[in-house]
Parts: C-alpha cells; sequence; structure tokens
C-alpha cells in the first residue's frame, strides 16, 4: 500500500472518526486532550489560530488511504502558552545572531498535560512521523521542532535518537491507591498533613461555602455562564490576556460534556468559584480554575480535594493537577517526573543546549528525590 504525508493547516481537513482512530484507540487509556472535539474546539473558537500564534502544521499519514498516524502541531513566531520554557534559548540563540523563530511546537496548546503526540498504533508509524517532523521543520524553516509533556510511546520513539534532545521537568500528581473514600485516603497520611487537611476542609465548610460536581447533561449554559466569569477575573490576573475564548467552552460542552468534570463553588446561593476538568480512560485532568472572591483554602478545596472526591468514587487512578505547585505536596499531590523531547536544527545550539540539559536533567532528579522525601505519607514519613 502506498503512504502518503499531508500537512494540513486546519484539523477541518481530517474527519473526526479517521483521527480519533488514531489518537485514541485504546479506551482505557482515552486521552481527551488530543481528541479531534478538542483541539477542534481550540481552532474554530479562535483560541489557538494563527492569529494567536498558533498556525495548524498538522501532520496526518495515510496507508492505503485510511490515516495510519497524526500529529498535533503548530507553527509559532512566540513561546507563550507551551509551559515548557525556552525563552532562555531563544535568548541565547538571538544574542549569537539567530532566530529562533518560527518553531515548530507538537503539543495541545495551552495544556501541560502528559499526553500522547506521536499519534499511531505502533512503534515503526511513531518513528516515521518523528521523521517527518523533522522534514516538516525544514520546509518551515523552522530552528526547532519541541514535543513537549510527551507520553512512554512518544519517548519510545524519540529517546536515544541523536536528532531530539530529552528534557526533564516535574508535576504533582495523586495517585488512587485503592482508596474507597476521602477518609481512606486521609488514613494514608501523616498524622500532621491529615490534620492540616480536614482543617482546611472545615474553615472552607464554615464560610457558607458549598460544592457541585457536575458532569454530562447536569452542565447548563448558566454554569457556563458563571465559569468564564471566574476564568475572566482570574485569567486577567495571572496572564493579562486569557488564552481561551467563550466559544470554546461552548463547543466543549456541545461536543465533550461527558467527559467534563466542572465543580462550582456556591456562597450564599451564588457562585464564586469553578474548576474545570476533563476526564479520561483513568485519569481526571485539571485544566482551569477562577473565582471572584478569593477565601482561605477555596482553591485547594475546589481544585484539589474536589477532584479527588470524584476519583475515588469513579475508581480513576491518577489525577494530573496541572504545572508547577509545590503547595500540592502537603495534599497528597506526589511529585512526577515529565518529560519533552527538542530538535534543534543548528549545530551549535544542539550543542550548547544538549550541554545545558544534561546538568538540568540531574537537578530535576534530585529535586525530585527530595520532594519525594515530604511526600505526606505515613509509610513515607517513618523510613
Amino acid at each position: 500500500m502506498s503512504v502518503k504525508t499531508h500537512i494540513l493547516t486546519s484539523l477541518a481537513d481530517v474527519p473526526a472518526g479517521d483521527w480519533d482512530a488514531v489518537a485514541n484507540s485504546d479506551a482505557a487509556r482515552v486521552n481527551p486532550f488530543v481528541s479531534h472535539a478538542f483541539l477542534w474546539a481550540l481552532e474554530k473558537s479562535g483560541s489557538a489560530t494563527a492569529k494567536t500564534g498558533w498556525a495548524a502544521r498538522h501532520v496526518v499519514i495515510e496507508e492505503g488511504g485510511k490515516v495510519v498516524g497524526a500529529v498535533p502541531c503548530y507553527l509559532k513566531p512566540h513561546s507563550k502558552g507551551e509551559y515548557v520554557f525556552d525563552h532562555g534559548w531563544a535568548d541565547a540563540f538571538a544574542r549569537a545572531g539567530g532566530h529562533y523563530y518560527p518553531k515548530l511546537q507538537v503539543s495541545v496548546p495551552f495544556s501541560p498535560v502528559v499526553a500522547p503526540k506521536l499519534l499511531a498504533q505502533d512503534l515503526a508509524m511513531r518513528v516515521l512521523l518523528a521523521g517527518q517532523l523533522v522534514a516538516l521543520g525544514k520546509v518551515e524553516k523552522a530552528s526547532s521542532v519541541h514535543v513537549t509533556f510527551s507520553s512512554e510511546t512518544d519517548a519510545e520513539a524519540l529517546r536515544g535518537n541523536p536528532q531530539w534532545l530529552e528534557r526533564h521537568d516535574i508535576q504533582f500528581h495523586w495517585h488512587n491507591a485503592g482508596y474507597s473514600s476521602f477518609e481512606d485516603f486521609l488514613a494514608a497520611l501523616s498524622s500532621s498533613k491529615r490534620k492540616n487537611i480536614r482543617k482546611e476542609r472545615a474553615a472552607v465548610r464554615a464560610a457558607g461555602i458549598t460544592f457541585q460536581a457536575l458532569t454530562g447533561d447536569d452542565i447548563k449554559a448558566h454554569h457556563w455562564g458563571a465559569f468564564w466569569e471566574f476564568y475572566m477575573d482570574t485569567g486577567s490576573r495571572k496572564w493579562g490576556q486569557p488564552y481561551l475564548t467563550r466559544q470554546f467552552f461552548t463547543m466543549i460542552h456541545e461536543t465533550m460534556r461527558q467527559q467534563i468534570l466542572l465543580v462550582m463553588a456556591h456562597r450564599g446561593g451564588k457562585p464564586i468559584a469553578g474548576a474545570l476538568n476533563f476526564i479520561g480512560g483513568d485519569t481526571l485532568y485539571g485544566r482551569n480554575w477562577g473565582c471572584v472572591e478569593n477565601l482561605p483554602f477555596l482553591h485547594f478545596e475546589t481544585c484539589y480535594y474536589q477532584a479527588i472526591d470524584f476519583a475515588i468514587a469513579r475508581g480513576l487512578k491518577v489525577i494530573e493537577a496541572g504545572a508547577q505547585g509545590e503547595h500540592k505536596l502537603a495534599r497528597g499531590y506526589v511529585p512526577v517526573k515529565t518529560v519533552s523531547f527538542h530538535h534543534l536544527a543548528h549545530p551549535g545550539l544542539a550543542r550548547a543546549v544538549a550541554d545545558y540539559l544534561e546538568g538540568e536533567r540531574e537537578a530535576i532528579a534530585e529535586g525530585q528525590e527530595a520532594l519525594a522525601a515530604h511526600a505526606p505519607f505515613r509509610h513515607v514519613e517513618q523510613e
């Protein structure tokens, strides 16, 4: 059969079923962020487009007229909305007279979640996709190609290839050890951490705050209206200009509401805060949060403890709560290594970055070990 590679400037050019057949073929490990519905919502809503610096260059490979491989890829003139920071590389290359932008970014825009990016059912096809990305970089005259928040299947195809440099970082994830309830989870913690979490949850209740955990058809238009207000208020203070448009939330409600957990906090009958989560095959992904009243411990309850309650009830194995945040450690989220891969076309820049990454990986490993030593669980405390 003949193999053809296509570079798509819009996800509208590939049927959703064809994309999802390679993106989420394993129902037990479905990742909503690489689904056609999520990525198309980003594009169609105006959130991730050429105008915002995310020009689609999606790679699709067909064999015998059937899609057998795909990559969500974007041509970018900046490094915003990525969460794997390469500003130092860009500055150093510019000082040496080079042009770092445009670059190719293989990622889910604005989403620091671990997900497969080389979408195929076998290793040979993922290796082929990686080669096509390098070739696309030459065509686009891009300085580099970046595959961020990579899955193990991505790493299997890229690790050890001298064209790709491996970078590490740390996130904090919660792991379900077969807990039957939140109290069962608390029982696994050290006494001091257990008491602190109970104190935080009690303080939120004492403030008269109640919560709704909404999924599917229970999510209504007025919930999105309130959440949009939270998102705009908090996002404007955090980034200056929030990345996502109002239409994005409308679109994911229309196509993905069965995969959404929307936590809404109320006080005196009025919604004051909310957290948007996506439900995967075995993982709950914390995505966005916002509030119009900033009360003590409200963020922890809305984003972390409500998520744990839901994950335990659903039997989900992991909660990914987004980037950064050592404060998550005391709340049962443990340090986990994340991996990205980087192809730098200029040999001198590649050598300099390779040397830098060697030291950075050692520092990340030491940092992860130090953080793990302070994990809140009883068996760690007793060792």
